[in-house]
């Protein structure tokens, strides 16, 4: 996760006004949307995964001030507090987690069935015998706000944390995203376009 003092964290000075920001967005989300196709990941039925870097969290930011009529520093800053947590040091990667849930039904069933769904997922490096796993570990002020323990969240922020020997593994070996959960056992192997968009984080 960017810490306070990481060139990685967005600034006040990276968020535009709401004119200019109107005079670049149809391009800037343009931009987003293609670079999303590339690191957003769909394991199983429900379950999608954004991972995040600098760009998207922009993108994010940029979007709430313009929905929300945010105009002064202190709105900005209190998003860029929220958020900078979402952008990836060196070494690690960031995502949202996504439950696709589109009716009532849905939510009874798959809530309460995937508690816990934020520590199960893994990203795989290799195959066979030689298959090294990294596991998913909650954003920590979100995890604090999952009081309840019958019923999950419809979105997460999970983080994983990689060796200096497992980023080079993923260069030449296959990848994948998996989650091994009770109620959810399910893995999506990662294209070459996604793992270099992952390998761009990881190396900084």
């Amino acid at each position: 996760m960017a810490t306070a003092t990481s060139p990685r964290q967005l600034t006040i000075a990276d968020i535009a006004d709401m004119r200019e920001y109107e005079r670049v967005r149809d391009q800037f989300r343009a931009e987003i949307i293609a670079l999303k196709a590339k690191r957003r990941i769909g394991v199983g039925p429900v379950i999608t995964l954004l991972f995040e870097n600098r760009d998207t969290i922009r993108f994010q930011i940029q979007e709430m001030a313009r929905v929300e009529k945010l105009l002064t520093d202190e709105a900005i800053q209190a998003e860029l507090d929220v958020y900078n947590p979402l952008i990836p040091e060196p070494g690690h990667l960031e995502a949202t987690l996504f439950l696709e849930l589109t009716s009532n039904e849905q939510l009874l069933e798959w809530l309460p069935k995937l508690v816990g769904i934020e520590r199960a997922v893994r990203i795989r490096i290799g195959d066979g015998d030689t298959v090294d796993e990294v596991s998913s570990i909650p954003e920590r002020a979100h995890a604090a706000q999952l009081t309840r323990e019958e019923t999950t969240a419809s979105v997460h922020y999970i983080g994983f944390s990689f060796t200096p020997a497992q980023i080079e593994r993923m260069a030449t070996e296959p990848v994948a995203l998996a989650i091994d959960h009770d109620h959810y056992i399910e893995s999506t192997p990662l294209s070459a376009d996604t793992v270099a968009e992952l390998l761009s984080d990881l190396r900084g």
